[in-house]
């Protein structure tokens, strides 16, 4: 509109005008490098873990992607239709064909997968699993799920989607020792590819595939480090809400103080 092309100013931008690779795996890889590192701190790992996944958009198709390179088994993932329950492992494959490029509803995937399940109605909670990974929507995840999620075993809980579990979920979790990755620092990811994207506009260069991940590993890796490090600061070791909470606070905090704003 004004006849001038500011790179810098939005993200997201189409590869040919500036955009970077890895931002539509960015929030879903972010999550699952987050839950990595949650789970190493307590000597845990996704391997042969059973993941459940609701969604099926960017986050939820590439969170599944990166668990099951980490060894792990994801069981079900979900549309605004209902959901699909495979004991045998998702196919991923056909998830992202229905999704990505016939661009239709989940139940489909039943037709070349007949062994796996579709609940229209159901609670995709209510599967037993170690790791729940919630990547569709706000407030998907009440205390009543929660407790069945603790119930069948869950031991890590990341947030994917903005903001899924209600309050009274989250107490739940961290009330029964339930890794939990809030998510302003799990689903982080795909606002740090756009930072990245950002830095490659201002040197005029674009990275790999690889450079880019690898960045975002860093990243991801670091988001948790300051969360629990202040978690333990203020005396809530392991209570990454507090952690991710406070962190942010004093970044911002402590930059206004620096620029002279307060």
């Amino acid at each position: 509109m004004t006849g001038s092309f500011d790179a810098g100013t939005i993200t997201g931008k189409g590869l040919t005008y500036g955009g970077s690779l890895a931002r539509t795996e960015a929030t879903g890889y972010g999550v699952v490098y987050f839950t990595k590192e949650m789970l190493a701190a307590k000597g845990e790992s996704f391997k042969d873990k059973r993941v459940v996944v609701s969604g099926s958009g960017n986050v939820a198709i590439y969170a599944m992607e990166k668990a099951v390179e980490f060894g792990a088994k994801v069981i079900a993932c979900s549309d605004s239709s209902g959901y699909i329950y495979d004991p045998e492992g998702i196919d991923l494959a056909i998830v992202k064909r229905l999704k990505e490029q016939e661009r239709k509803r989940i139940h489909e995937y039943l037709a070349e997968r007949p062994t796996a399940d579709f609940h229209p109605n159901g609670d995709i909670w209510s599967i037993p699993c170690e790791i729940a990974l919630p990547c569709a929507t706000q407030n998907e995840i009440n205390e009543a799920q929660a407790r069945e999620l603790v119930k069948n075993g869950v031991i890590a809980v990341s947030e994917g989607a903005n903001m899924p579990s209600e309050l009274a979920a989250i107490d739940v979790f961290l009330n029964n020792n339930v890794l939990f990755g809030p998510a302003k620092a799990a689903n982080a990811g795909g606002v740090g590819v756009s930072a990245l994207e950002m830095a490659q506009n201002s040197s005029r260069m674009g990275w790999s595939f690889v450079e880019v991940d690898g960045h975002l590993q860093n990243i991801m890796k670091n988001i948790y480090k300051n969360a629990s490090f202040v978690s333990k600061e203020y005396d809530h070791p392991g209570n990454l809400v507090v952690g991710a909470n406070i962190a942010g606070f004093l970044k911002v905090a402590d930059t206004m103080l620096a620029q002279g704003v307060i």
